[in-house]
């Protein structure tokens, strides 16, 4: 008895988390290069020039990187079929104003997450709010800092949803809303410094080169408050509300079909050899006979 696959997996190329850890520190250093590379200029023309090279990269690594995970076998077909559709009913959602200036872009985004797992999540975030720009006609430098946002919140999430598959799903539809209303916050003080370290001044809301890492923080967080808070807040809790609501339906069907993309395991019954020679001894006469005639 043997097992065979539908999708076989081939060795060869890089590991794939090599892939997602590129993602990640290239992300980072377009979001932190400006604070040791001060640049003039403010926030109208913050990242106009290296924002265009950051998509590029980002894309380039996204399109190596499914090619590497179809290669390895896991991810096929279906897989990246199912990831065209969740970006774009994910994409669509942002066209969908919820109170509080909440939006189903990041209520679908953290719960395919927490359903696919975390390389799925990151892709998905990356390609989700690409189509919802396109969309919104929200083009512009600030994207590819939005799209790094919003792949490291439902990337977070697949990690999440491996600690919490096991749990009763009200439980863990708890914890999951809970993880995206934190996140409702992070997201918002993330993409802010895409622009931030570029309103320099003397306020106690600006970014001044030369400021230690702690009085970095405070001018940061004094910006925070007063510009995003009250915003990031009232959108945090209408996910997390909106979560708690659908959570449990939502999950159950996107794992329904998580447990069908998994691979097939085949078992074939199959003669020993010893019993495949013999019977080929054997077949030889009346083959000859069906020959001669």
């Amino acid at each position: 008895m043997t097992m065979s696959t539908t999708s076989a997996a081939r060795p060869g190329g890089p590991p794939t988390a090599l892939m997602y850890l590129l993602m990640t520190l290239v992300g980072a250093a377009a979001f932190l290069y400006p604070f040791w590379l001060p640049a003039e200029g403010g926030a109208a023309t913050a990242h106009s020039a290296d924002a265009p090279l950051v998509a590029a990269v980002i894309g380039a690594l996204v399109v190596a990187t499914l090619a590497l995970e179809v290669r390895r076998g896991t991810m096929n077909g279906a897989s990246v079929a199912l990831l065209a559709v969740l970006a774009t009913l994910t994409g669509m959602l942002r066209l969908l104003d919820l109170p509080g200036g909440g939006s189903g872009l990041f209520f679908l985004a953290v719960l395919a997450g927490v359903a696919f797992g975390p390389r799925f999540g990151v892709l998905l975030g990356l390609a989700a709010m690409a189509t919802s720009a396109l969309l919104t006609g929200g083009v512009g430098p600030w994207l590819p800092f939005q799209m790094l946002g919003l792949a490291w919140m439902a990337g977070g999430a697949g990690l999440l949803g491996r600690l919490t598959a096991r749990l009763p799903p009200a439980v863990e539809v708890v914890v999951v809303a809970s993880y995206a209303w934190v996140w409702g916050f992070i997201y918002g003080a993330i993409p802010n410094l895409w622009f931030w370290p570029f309103i320099t001044g003397d306020g106690p809301t600006a970014w001044q080169p030369g400021l230690g890492l702690d009085e970095t923080i405070s001018h940061y967080w004094a910006f925070y408050v007063s510009t995003s808070l009250a915003w990031d807040a009232a959108g945090a809790t209408t996910n997390a509300v909106l979560i708690l609501i659908t959570g449990v339906a939502v999950l159950r069907t996107l794992r329904r079909f998580s447990s069908r993309l998994s691979p097939v395991v085949e078992l074939v019954d199959l003669a020993p050899p010893e019993a495949l020679a013999l019977s080929t001894v054997e077949d030889l006469p009346t083959r000859r006979r069906c020959q001669n005639r």
